[in-house]
């Protein structure tokens, strides 16, 4: 399908508008606020972006819970992840954009970094963190800016960037997005949310800067990682032959084949989410969801009301004829590892 100026990849109805915010009780869950998606190419810049993105219903909190450090493979992509950009900004006058619960903040105060961070849902009190977005009027100078995983959240990501390097001066930045290439090539399905206004290809930030200092894919392919110079910010024009294409197949299986009453979802964030939900409304609910982190055990998520448990809550009572259905590819040796032998592992999406 075609529109003035766009061209449509793919549409949701009724998805929650936070993935990731946690729950105190079922009924909260399922009476979360909903938002409609259609996300579509734009045909002046190139870029992918959800049309119907509301950045008004955006108000995040302390209850929005998306750390992922708990798991041994994210561990050591963050550790990748400091070294390289000590490597580039080194540790004097660093600044992280969108910093969460601070963990990565911390990781490079430990490696010797002077660095402050931004965000409104930090919890505690940490002098380096600043509750607030980051916009005018901050009076930073900073030597690397840090914009992990906060640029998909952005309505206008190219103004957002102009704002960024306005306040700064310029200045390097590296920014970590998730892959459209990799959800397209996956039948991700599971990989779009509201929450996310927008899409990335490496392509894109080739438009977006002048000078990108260097770029690839991290996390098994899932993220882009992208150190460009802020004093060559553009406006991205399209390309005829960097035309997006989706899979002809790239679509909600509602059949599930497989499917079961016992099938157990391990993974409580944005995939689970979306995944559990799209199996609640093919009439195949899952029976448990399962995950590491501490933060959402215990609540429930948006749209189903499932509540997130503990392994060892859920491992004990589970028939061998369970399936453990593994919604990130990335985590299937440490799940494997912790669930043991006595179950059908499936790895969703591959």
């Amino acid at each position: 399908m075609t529109g003035a100026g766009h061209r449509v990849l793919f549409e949701g109805r009724d998805y929650p508008i936070f993935q990731n915010r946690m729950y105190d009780s079922a009924a909260e869950a399922r009476a979360c606020p909903r938002g409609q998606i259609e996300l579509v190419q734009d045909m002046a810049t190139g870029l992918i972006r959800n049309r119907l993105f509301d950045p008004a219903l955006m108000e995040y909190d302390a209850a929005y819970q998306n750390e992922q450090g708990n798991s041994a493979p994210f561990r050591d992509h963050l550790d990748l992840t400091r070294d390289r950009v000590l490597a580039h900004f080194g540790t004097e006058a660093l600044v992280e954009i969108g910093c969460g619960k601070g963990g990565f903040l911390n990781m490079l105060a430990a490696a010797g970094a002077d660095i402050t961070g931004y965000d409104p849902t930090f919890e505690g009190e940490d002098p380096r963190i600043e509750k607030r977005y980051f916009g005018p009027g901050i009076g930073v100078r900073a030597r690397g800016i840090v914009l992990r995983h906060v640029l998909e959240h952005i309505a206008d990501p190219v103004a957002f960037l102009r704002m960024i390097a306005d306040a700064n001066g310029g200045g390097p930045i590296y920014i970590e997005v998730p892959c459209f290439d990799w959800i397209a090539r996956n039948r991700a399905w599971f990989d779009i949310f509201f929450e996310h206004a927008n899409y990335f290809r490496l392509s894109d930030f080739h438009r977006i800067f002048g000078r990108v200092i260097e770029a690839g894919h991290c996390f098994g392919g899932q993220y882009l990682g992208v150190f460009a110079d802020l004093a060559s910010l553009r406006d991205p024009v399209f390309q005829s032959d960097d035309a997006v294409t989706l899979p002809t197949d790239f679509a909600i299986d509602l059949d599930f084949a497989g499917a079961g009453p016992q099938d157990v979802v391990w993974g409580g964030a944005s995939k689970g989410v979306i995944y559990t939900l799209a199996r609640e409304r093919a009439g195949l609910p899952v029976a448990h969801v399962i995950d590491i982190n501490p933060g959402k055990q215990g609540s429930y998520l948006a749209g189903t009301g499932l509540r997130v448990e503990a392994p060892h809550e859920v491992l004990p009572r589970l028939g061998q004829d369970a399936r453990i259905l593994i919604m990130n590819p990335n985590y299937a040796g440490e799940i494997q590892e912790m669930a043991g032998d006595s179950f059908t592992f499936v790895e969703v999406g591959q």
